[in-house]
């Protein structure tokens, strides 16, 4: 089983080892930075299944601000905010910025991973869709036993084998950003150099045909400093 991805966003130095350091040891997949903005740059490399966020960061933007912009860029990835504030009110302030949890400092250990645990476990019931044999995508269908795509009309909409791929990808992933560089590797199986285009130039054709109007796309939508992401029709 794939170990748990955790990204830990935390300045003190100290802390930040300490809690990377006993999680790791706890299975779990720990990378660690000490800002939003390299909280941002690794976001954009992948999304984690879960980010350890403190309240008091450097720079231009607080845990909160980062919170609310995760959550808004993402729905499934699990928040714990770490805050040296016992405050109830910086908690309702960290809930209501999207986070699932609330960690004061300084904290046990062993309650820090618990903690992790407990939202981890919900992330994945939230996330595990069951079995996909047919998604709606706009007014198009992808039939993914039969790797085909059809309109309204049930008529058959010609893909290529890397543009199904990647529908594939997005149906598996939806409301989720998706970075140029984890599509890539993961339809094509090789990395993405600073000037490959293939995944933008995918999406512009498969935007094609799916969207009702390609140049304001709302089925696959750009997600600016990411990458893109499949948004369901709402039933």
């Amino acid at each position: 089983m794939q170990q748990p991805s955790v990204l830990l966003v935390e300045d003190d130095a100290f802390q930040r080892k300490a809690a990377e350091t006993y999680l790791t040891n706890h299975d779990l997949k720990v990378i660690a930075v000490e800002n939003g903005a390299q909280m941002r740059r690794q976001i954009s490399r992948a999304m984690p299944d879960l980010v350890l966020l403190d309240v008091q960061l450097p720079g231009q933007e607080d845990g909160f601000s980062l919170a609310r912009w995760l959550r808004e860029s993402n729905t499934r990835v699990g928040i714990i905010m770490l805050t040296a504030s016992g405050d109830a009110g910086d908690k309702v302030q960290g809930l209501e910025s999207g986070a699932d949890d609330y960690v004061a400092k300084p904290y046990e250990p062993r309650e820090l991973l618990a903690r992790c645990k407990s939202v981890l476990r919900r992330s994945v019931n939230k996330a595990t869709p069951a079995r996909l044999e047919r998604v709606r995508m706009g007014r198009h269908t992808l039939d993914l036993s039969r790797r085909a795509l059809f309109d309204e009309a049930n008529q058959d909409v010609p893909l290529t084998s890397g543009e199904f791929d990647i529908l594939k990808t997005f149906a598996e992933n939806p409301n989720r950003p998706l970075s140029r560089d984890w599509l890539l590797e993961t339809t094509s199986h090789r990395s993405r150099d600073p000037f490959d285009r293939a995944i933008d130039l995918r999406i512009t054709r498969i935007r094609r045909k799916i969207e009702p109007a390609p140049n304001k796309p709302t089925v696959i939508r750009t997600v600016r400093g990411i990458g893109y992401m499949f948004v369901p029709p709402m039933e």
